[in-house]
């Protein structure tokens, strides 16, 4: 098993995430900043990292790009985020990046990042810019579907399981986390609707846990009564 660094700022993410991994089998040290992080670094080398973006001292990427031109990025990083952008994700995989994971982080695509980033070959430290090392790395496991939507990147593939779709008008002459949330609301009443309520089925469209579904839906204030037909499960 390994040795797994989780950074985040927040507490309870660090305990959900270091419950899930001591689960699995792995050893995991926290941090809840970055000065921790350099800290668990310079003692010793993890066998992975989780790093969250937004951090109150040093943001995720600055500390990303430190480790990769001090020659210190020799594991795979996860980046981890709920308010970040693909702008953001494509900087973090050119500097060395391997994966990112959009918050709420479910229990299948945490697990399923984690056997990846553990089984790539270990990154070797920079002898170049970090833009000479982005172009031998792996393409990154992006899970920005919301921005990638909103900034009119294209979802992949595999993440579309319907049809052409009638284009969305969205006000993007307004703040993000606004913008955010109309689209979100948007993209959960189309898929309530498509599936006549069901909570279980629009759970598994959109590869969330139903937990997270519901609390999701009730903070975008989706009315779940218009979708219902039947018993709705």
């Amino acid at each position: 098993m390994a040795t797994i660094l989780v950074v985040d700022d927040e507490l309870g993410i660090r305990d959900l995430l270091s419950e899930i991994l001591n689960d699995e089998g792995h050893t995991v040290e926290l941090a809840e900043n970055a000065a921790q992080a350099r800290a668990v670094r310079a003692s010793m080398r993890p066998d992975l990292v989780l790093l969250d973006i937004w951090m109150p001292d040093t943001d995720g990427v600055s500390l990303l790009k430190e480790w990769s031109s001090g020659g210190l990025l020799t594991m795979p990083v996860i980046m981890m985020s709920g308010h970040a952008t693909i702008d953001t994700a494509v900087e973090a995989t050119r500097i060395g990046a391997t994966a990112f994971l959009e918050k709420p982080i479910t229990l299948q695509k945490l697990l399923k990042a984690v056997e990846q980033g553990l089984s790539r070959p270990s990154p070797r430290a920079p002898a170049a810019a970090p833009v000479a090392h982005a172009v031998s790395a792996p393409e990154p496991a992006l899970e920005l579907t919301v921005e990638a939507a909103m900034t009119g990147g294209a979802l992949p593939e595999a993440q579309l399981d319907m049809g052409p779709q009638p284009v969305q008008p969205f006000n993007l002459d307004i703040p993000l986390r606004e913008a955010r949330d109309e689209f979100e609301k948007a993209y959960f009443e189309f898929h309530l609707a498509r599936e006549s309520g069901s909570m279980t089925r629009v759970a598994e469209k959109t590869g969330l846990e139903r937990t997270h579904l519901d609390r999701k839906l009730k903070q975008l204030g989706v009315d779940l009564s218009r979708n219902k037909r039947g018993s709705g499960l």
